[in-house]
């Protein structure tokens, strides 16, 4: 499995997920809507910290610096 994230897309990525996290604990977000956002940032989260995104693989999408 090969990186397809660049740091600042991993980054952003965490931080979205730890925004929609604290939304959630503290009241902000609730019910389906504060259900999905903690499920989005579980897979912001994971998807963040082993920097690969199966979606981007799908697409062929890559945010990492290519070598010249």
């Amino acid at each position: 499995m090969k990186t397809n994230m660049s740091g600042t897309d991993r980054i952003i990525r965490i931080i979205v997920a730890l925004v929609a996290i604290v939304l959630y604990f503290t009241g902000i977000l609730s019910g389906v809507v504060g259900i999905i956002a903690l499920v989005v940032a579980g897979i912001f989260l994971l998807t963040g910290f082993v920097s690969f995104c199966p979606l981007y693989a799908l697409l062929g999408i890559k945010t990492t610096p290519t070598k010249q």
